[in-house]
């Protein structure tokens, strides 16, 4: 289960609380009813999140030499930093990603997805098949988040080659060769990063301003690379292909019986990015029940919390608007609540309003392919066709 949190076991039966062992031999408690998710979330003295970046799968000295030679370092930011600096930092990221702000950017972005859907629309029409990952979702969050926060110039590409890498080198079972290769893509990116940090302007500037560390600002700048575009850009294809099977839903937002907002929360529900998030237990404690003891790895199951029968009227079901269907924990809880859940939500309702119609006549031929991750469901590309008519 830990590494296929997204899976069959989110329907089968578990307890509130469960311990579960690892690949490399750690107990972590995994955590699975909404309410004490959302408990753990709320109260970062008792559950800290000081590990939620620390690599799953420990570091080889390999690796780690070819980090170190980058000079590779990720101090408390943003989702690990449970310290008194949080709430400043974590302030000036917010003010970059103001609602405002992200409201602003919509017209662009409407119209970058307009262009989009044109030339895959017309692509279909002539027969080809088309990756709405890499044709429509894999980048627009990138973009979109650059206007933002005058991220760094650099190739769509390699930053999404890095934010993979990072993903992977962190959250993913892996073996010794593999750790190393990842290492030295993430340690480059962040040479890149660090060289940013200390002339770039924006959002870089105004941390610089408030007088945080260089290393802070590339902490801050790696987190938002990874969490504040990859995942959308997971979330959005995820969407798609969950759309592709439900054309009721389609047919609802064809009419306008059904709100695109609802359509975007019920998938933020049903199909999150991000399926577990960790903290740990600073005292000995008790969570549903059960005794905790300090220094405990405590795995908030986000994806099965969002299909607690308590919460929401038809877990299963793809039902935008239904009883519960908004009270989902897929942008987190409390002080660490992700920082740019408007943004998220503001791609998702561009794509699905302007995307979906093409969802009408296709067929899936491949359908996204998620690895073995902790947190991150990563799927990659999402082949579809025109449907050829029957009869």
């Amino acid at each position: 289960m830990l590494f296929r949190g997204w899976g069959a076991s989110l329907d089968g039966p578990w307890p509130d609380v469960a311990t579960v062992t690892d690949h490399v031999g750690v107990d972590h408690l995994v955590v699975t009813r909404h309410a004490l998710v959302r408990q753990v979330l709320a109260d970062p003295v008792t559950w800290r999140p000081d590990n939620a970046l620390d690599a799953v799968t420990p570091i080889p000295v390999a690796a780690l030499r070819v980090l170190a030679g980058h000079r590779f370092r990720l101090p408390p930011t943003l989702a690990n930093n449970g310290g008194p600096d949080h709430p400043a930092i974590r302030a000036i990221v917010a003010e970059a990603l103001h609602p405002t702000r992200v409201a602003a950017q919509r017209p662009w972005l409407t119209a970058l997805v307009r262009e989009r859907v044109a030339g895959i629309a017309a692509d279909l029409a002539a027969g080809k098949e088309v990756d709405l990952y890499a044709r429509l979702a894999a980048d627009l969050p990138l973009l979109a988040l650059a206007r933002l926060v005058e991220l760094p110039d650099a190739p769509v590409g390699a930053v999404k080659n890095f934010a993979r890498a990072a993903l992977e080198l962190f959250w993913a079972p892996l073996d010794a060769d593999r750790q190393r290769t990842l290492a030295a893509e993430v340690g480059r990116f962040h040479t890149v990063l660090r060289e940013f940090a200390g002339t770039g302007g924006g959002l870089a500037g105004r941390l610089r301003a408030a007088g945080h560390s260089p290393d802070v600002l590339v902490g801050a700048l790696f987190f938002l690379l990874v969490a504040g575009q990859e995942t959308t850009a997971q979330f959005l294809t995820l969407l798609l292909h969950r759309l592709t099977g439900e054309p009721e839903v389609r047919a609802g937002l064809r009419a306008g019986t059904l709100a695109v907002a609802d359509v975007v929360e019920e998938g933020l529900r049903l199909e999150p990015p991000i399926v577990t998030w960790r903290r740990v237990a600073a005292t000995d404690a008790t969570l549903g029940g059960t005794a905790v003891r300090a220094g405990t790895s405590v795995l908030l199951w986000l994806a099965r919390a969002g299909r607690d029968p308590e919460v929401v009227a038809d877990p299963a079901g793809f039902h935008p608007g239904q009883r519960g269907s908004r009270r989902h924990l897929a942008f987190g809880a409390g002080a660490h609540r992700c920082v740019g859940a408007q943004l998220a939500r503001m791609e998702a309702a561009v794509v699905v309003a302007e995307a979906t119609p093409l969802l009408d006549s296709v067929t899936v031929l491949r359908p996204p392919w998620c690895p073995d991750n902790l947190t991150f469901r990563m799927p990659d590309s999402f082949v579809v066709r025109r449907r050829l008519p029957t009869g």
